[in-house]
């Protein structure tokens, strides 16, 4: 049975992928849940702190049982966190992470905000957060989500009355809410924003409790429950076929770089709020007791709302045209609605359900995926009435063209009608990439200063086509934007979305370039057309200490989408030294600098970065033993190709290849990060890489968490995991043995080493060890005792086994130079006396 309900996730799964990709189109029972919807005049803002901390059943509830306008804010986009399914992290994953929430919301039926937070990594205390963040900068955004959003009502995902007992960013996104809950009502707070927006006082906020706030079940049971709310989030909705839970599970599931894959789940199931403030709730157990949600809640609305309670009580499923009439009714008088905020949100849904009744199709397909600016571009119009209602096409207008094109036609029922267009993309049009990354950001906030842009998921598309009709003689434009609609022999019709690029973008082949000696190494440079014939030349830009040759080198690229490689000759200092190169592309003049990132995951809308083109060179002081190493991949990460950077030659190990005779090749074996974690295959093969150990082999582990450990022993003496973290990337570092070879051989380390980290220094440290363990460093937050086990070493048998918990995995990608050279030591552990037999 689990193996049957595992296999329908992934089916609605495969499903939902699909439709993240394509235009949504509404069914007779979607149209009949809008209608549903538009009938309501509620609102529910959720507010926590990552991508994966939003509670979707109570966020699906709202939206799809109450029917409430829900949206979740999320302070950040999850930038600091791992990756599952591939090697993007810091902003990439941040991209991904926001498309992520995306597809949540398409699942869940919510909406999705975030502010400038930058997630940099765990935070033991909401006092560091906030200083890192910049709290007046983060708070000023969240009470423009108040300000714009308008909630009737505020839940906060975490207690803002635990400070230091969980994450820094959990408490402090409840500790802001908390405070932008009256600030936004106050004229005099960010008065900048009111030139867009106007105060809004929510009018009650809630903590989303549970059992895990208490430890245990039972200890929730035996709380005081009299200031809470609570509901059955089980709800069965017969228009899906699927209960609330099921609805919550699926939008989690999108969580995928989180390794948030799960089965659903159906039921009875309680969910608890927490009243905190706003106006009392006078013993009744609903959220919006004593606000009025229906259309009476705005000047002119009783009208609009007789006509739209008649059409959802008599809706005709078999043919939802046969109310085309009263909802164009309801459009007509919505539109001398006085209330702008009402007014704007239920006319962008009515003209959905419209367009949903009249099975109208209205798509620009443009004939290429992506343009640079002064490119030209044919479109692909196509316009289809599929219901016997008059609907005529009266023009169109196109984002780039200042003047509508007149076109004064019927659209017959059901008879397909193709434009075709030629478009110049505009000069000063801006680039298709993720707005918060265009300027440098700080550790704790990305730069954003348009107001408009702040707390958008997205860029804006640049390009769009408003569709003028005329619907039984009332005049309605419907507005669409460009994609790019193809397809593929294995996976059939498939959209992408239509984006602006640089005409021309480089990039270097590694973000990292170690050179452990003064030799040159020759770095390849790929130029890319974002047009057709391009023509210029590339230089780089180089540490004043270094060398690069040749000077600059020629570029002709006849086709759009081609690369040219170009090689320059890049020579060290003879001492160490490090600092940034930077190809610079000269095309007619104008310089570009940037490197176009794509990102392709079947479960989220394709993604073009630009991103600063900058790789990091280090002349590392840097000695190694050994030579082959063998490599186990976990949840992703650049560790081998680092490697191979210092000249080790790396072999991927995987699960299947995990045998006592493949072993025995390597001079070290490294573990990927929560490999323990995500690699089943490991609790058969565990036993093997324990006897490559015990045989004379060398054993690297890097950190896993402490649940879901996929083996019985993780190492050959009792070691145990903990949620023991070191945040502070500066944090002190304390030589406990200096003696030890690991620490003295082939490199000598000290604390210098641990200069220029980033993130962090380690997490998850084991916290018990057998008396076979040599605990070999010590550090530990502000305020918090020391802890010794970032770093283990065990000889057993022949060989050794070394588990660490310091962050190599963030280390390597930045170019930090200790954390090669300690590392180099860790890969030739017991190599010492084999050296001196040498000499």
């Amino acid at each position: 049975m689990q193996n049957i309900r595992l296999c329908l996730l992934l089916f609605i799964s495969s499903i939902v992928s699909l439709q993240a990709q394509q235009p949504k189109r509404l069914n007779s029972s979607e149209i009949y849940e809008a209608v549903q919807k538009l009938n309501v005049l509620g609102s529910v803002l959720y507010i926590a702190a990552h991508p994966d901390d939003e509670n979707t059943r109570l966020i699906s509830y709202m939206s799809n049982h109450v029917k409430a306008r829900t949206a979740y804010l999320s302070l950040t986009r999850g930038d600091g966190g791992q990756n599952l399914i591939g090697p993007e992290i810091r902003e990439l994953l941040g991209v991904i992470r926001t498309q992520e929430l995306l597809a949540a919301r398409r699942v869940d039926g919510g909406e999705q905000r975030f502010t400038r937070a930058n997630d940099f990594g765990y935070s033991k205390h909401p006092d560091e957060t906030l200083e890192i963040w910049n709290k007046n900068e983060v708070l000023s955004d969240v009470v423009w989500a108040i300000r714009e959003f308008k909630p009737d009502i505020i839940i906060n995902r975490f207690d803002h009355r635990r400070a230091g007992q969980t994450h820094g960013h959990h408490t402090s996104s409840a500790m802001l809410s908390i405070e932008a809950f009256d600030l936004a009502n106050d004229a005099s707070k960010f008065a900048s924003q009111l030139k867009f927006t106007e105060t809004w006082q929510p009018k009650r906020l809630f903590y989303n409790t549970s059992w895990w706030r208490y430890g245990s079940q039972e200890e929730f049971d035996k709380i005081d429950k009299s200031n809470m709310l609570n509901f059955d989030i089980g709800v069965y909705y017969p228009t899906k076929g699927m209960s609330n839970n099921e609805v919550a599970s699926l939008a989690s599931s999108q969580h995928l770089c989180q390794g948030f894959g799960r089965l659903s789940t159906r039921g009875t199931q309680q969910e608890y709020i927490e009243f905190l403030k706003g106006e009392p709730l006078d013993d009744s157990n609903d959220v919006f007791a004593g606000i009025d949600t229906s259309w009476n809640r705005i000047e002119g609305g009783q009208a609009i709302g007789n006509i739209m309670n008649d059409v959802e009580n008599n809706f005709n499923f078999v043919n939802p045209s046969s109310h085309l009439l009263q909802l164009l009714e309801a459009y007509k008088l919505l539109q001398n609605v006085k209330n702008e905020h009402w007014k704007t949100i239920k006319t962008k849904e009515l003209k959905a359900i419209i367009e949903a009744c009249a099975g109208l199709y209205l798509e620009v397909s443009a004939d290429t995926p992506t343009a640079s600016p002064s490119a030209s571009v044919k479109l692909q119009m196509e316009v289809l009435n599929r219901s016997d209602s008059k609907i005529n096409l009266v023009s169109y207008n196109l984002s780039t063209l200042q003047d509508d094109i007149s076109k004064n036609m019927e659209l017959p029922s059901n008879q397909r009608i193709n434009f075709e267009e030629g478009i110049t993309i505009p000069k000063n049009t801006n680039y298709t990439t993720p707005y918060w990354l265009n300027k440098k950001s700080t550790l704790g906030v990305y730069n954003v200063q348009d107001q408009n842009l702040i707390g958008l998921p997205e860029t804006p598309r640049a390009v769009f086509v408003d569709f003028n009709l005329n619907i039984n003689n009332t005049p309605i434009t419907i507005t669409k934007p460009v994609v790019y609609r193809y397809s593929k022999p294995d996976k059939g019709e498939l959209y992408r979305p239509f984006e602006i690029i640089p005409e021309v973008s480089a990039s270097i082949s590694d973000k990292v370039f170690i050179f452990e000696n003064d030799q040159q190494k020759d770095i390849e440079v790929i130029v890319k057309a974002g047009r057709d014939q391009i023509e210029g030349f590339v230089q780089m830009a180089y540490p004043n200490d270094w060398s690069v040759f040749p000077q600059k080198q020629k570029i002709e690229i006849a086709n759009k989408g081609d690369i040219q490689k170009v090689v320059f000759t890049v020579i060290p200092p003879k001492n160490q030294s490090e600092g940034l190169i930077t190809p610079i592309v000269n095309v007619n003049g104008e310089f570009y600098t940037d490197e176009l990132i794509e990102i392709d995951y079947a479960h989220i809308p394709f993604q073009t970065v630009l991103m600063p083109s900058e790789s990091k060179v280090v002349r590392l002081d840097i000695e190694k033993r050994g030579n082959n190493i063998g490599y186990i991949e976990g949840a992703g990460d650049v560790v081998p190709e680092s490697l191979r950077q210092i000249g080790y030659n790396v072999t991927i190990i995987s699960p299947e290849q995990i045998s006592p005779e493949n072993l025995v090749n390597f001079d070290a074996i490294v573990v990927g990060i929560r490999a323990y974690n995500i690699v089943d295959e490991l609790k058969f093969k565990q036993k093997f890489l324990l006897d490559y150990v015990q045989n004379g082999g060398n054993l690297v582990i890097q950190y896993n968490t402490s649940r879901g450990i996929k083996v019985d022993n993780l190492a050959p003496y009792d070691l145990k995991l903990s949620r023991d973290r070191v945040t502070d990337e500066n944090a002190e570092i304390r030589i406990l043995n200096p003696e030890h070879p690991i620490l003295n051989f082939p490199n000598k380390i000290t604390p210098q080493d641990f200069e220029g980290w980033v993130q962090e220094r380690g997490l998850y440290f084991p916290n018990e060890w057998a008396d076979e363990f040599t605990p070999l460093l010590a550090s530990n937050d502000k305020g918090e005792s020391s802890k010794e086990g970032s770093l283990l070493v065990a000889q057993y048998g022949k060989g050794n086994y070394i588990y660490t918990g310091l962050s190599f995995f963030r280390e390597f990608p930045a170019g930090v130079s200790g954390a090669y050279r300690l590392f180099a030591n860790l890969l030739s552990a017991g190599k010492e006396d084999k050296t001196k037999l040498k000499n």
